[in-house]
């Protein structure tokens, strides 16, 4: 199947910094909700069957324009939102944000044990994102858009598609409604068709003041989050 993985849109705490991963999480800004809009525009020409969201308010108004234009009900579906901060939560200094791109790049280099602290380890992250994946594919779609989330989205794809040495994930931008595009299932493997990290609407839906901690993973904390 086609699976479209798409980040949502530009939210306050992306704004501001902070490390937003609980229930229900800040609204998007009105650029966020732009991009949302021009998202949806992008999207109008490609086939979906079915759109997904976490449980996380974000992912809810980013998947909204895109699910008017195409006649479809967003599903909400557990196992898609963020990697939990845990003890990181809603805090935006260097050194809660950079232990928390530091946990997800040990997972990338194959720690999966490693835990965050005060939340959860590489393989129970990876465990409850396969599980809805697996979801998405048993429904029997050809083709599915996943709205989720920064530290999320690029850990599944960089662990689970085939190797590309030419351009690996975990070193790719993934801004808010950056694009990742998809074609397999999880028995036979992904493959990596497409990787959009900047906004799908364009450059000029870009923030280059936002603090934002995982459209670019830097381990010193100067990344994006959320």
């Amino acid at each position: 199947m086609r699976l479209l993985l798409m980040r949502h849109g530009q939210t306050h705490a992306n704004v501001s910094g902070e490390l937003d991963t609980a229930h229900p999480g800040l609204d998007l800004t009105d650029l966020g909700r732009a991009q949302a809009e021009a998202a949806a525009t992008v999207l109008a020409e490609e086939h979906l069957d079915a759109i997904y969201v976490s449980s996380r308010v974000r992912t809810h108004q980013t998947a909204a324009p895109a699910a008017r234009s195409h006649g479809l009900e967003p599903v909400q579906l557990d196992g898609l939102e963020e990697i939990a901060a845990g003890a990181f939560e809603m805090r935006k200094d260097h050194d809660a944000v950079a232990a928390y791109i530091g946990t997800v790049a040990t997972w990338l280099e194959g720690d999966l044990a490693h835990r965050m602290p005060g939340g959860e380890t590489g393989e129970e992250f990876l465990d409850r994102f396969d599980a809805a994946v697996r979801t998405i594919v048993d429904a029997g779609h050809a083709a599915a858009l996943v709205v989720s989330h920064g530290a999320a989205l690029r850990t599944w794809v960089s662990t689970r598609m085939a190797p590309h040495p030419d351009a690996p994930p975990s070193t790719q931008p993934l801004h808010n409604t950056a694009l990742i595009a998809l074609d397999g299932d999880p028995d036979a493997g992904w493959e990596l068709v497409s990787w959009q990290g900047h906004p799908v609407g364009g450059h000029l839906l870009e923030d280059p003041t936002a603090e934002d901690p995982t459209g670019d993973l830097d381990a010193d904390g100067d990344g994006e989050v959320g």
